[in-house]
């Protein structure tokens, strides 16, 4: 006979003074990103109050795009606009055996994705303007589809060819799809 799992609960405060702004939603979904499924609130409130807990150091928490936000605020505080943002359905809570773990809701994914793919944008950005003729794009790899896309689209809008070597790197590691969709951006940006 099986063990019966008892779930830790999670049980949420949020803010009672309205609505977050929007940087401060686009901040804490950020920061969220290298926790989801791997770990819950407190410890996002950490990466956000900028904590030199061992656990955050230990993981690289540190060079979060989140860290320290709100190094101004008590945890309590913190914590109660990340459960602002799980009852407002940006972020929800998924359970991993016995513990609360956060995973996007599907606002909260859609205002990451964007967010994510014009910092992708920036180091493409960056990239090329240093010069660099060969590009290491393994972390582009198994990244969620629908990002991808995204981001994709806005180098496409752009329809600057500047992207094409870069592209062209990106092509030779991914998948067929995702190919697929880099050789319909090369050959529209190179029409510019």
């Amino acid at each position: 006979m099986s063990k019966k799992v008892i779930r830790v609960s999670a049980s949420l405060h949020p803010q009672k003074s309205g609505p977050l702004l929007n940087e401060e939603i686009k901040v804490i979904l950020r920061g969220a990103d290298d926790l989801i499924m791997e770990g819950g609130r407190s410890l996002l409130a950490k990466i956000l109050k900028g904590s030199k807990d061992k656990t955050i150091l230990e993981k690289g928490f540190n060079s979060n795009p989140g860290y320290g936000y709100y190094k101004g605020l008590s945890i309590y505080e913190i914590t109660s606009k990340i459960d602002w943002l799980i009852i407002n359905r940006y972020l929800e809570i998924e359970y991993s055996y016995r513990l609360p773990m956060l995973v996007y809701g599907l606002k909260g994914w859609e205002i990451e994705k964007d967010t994510y793919t014009d910092e992708l944008l920036a180091e493409f950005d960056k990239l090329i303007k240093s010069g660099i003729d060969s590009f290491n794009l393994l972390y582009l790899k198994d990244r969620a589809r629908d990002m991808v896309i995204l981001f994709l689209d806005k180098i496409q809008a752009r329809g600057d060819s500047k992207y094409i070597p870069i592209l062209e790197a990106w092509r030779k590691i991914d998948y067929k799809k995702v190919r697929t969709r880099i050789n319909s951006v090369i050959r529209a940006i190179s029409k510019y």
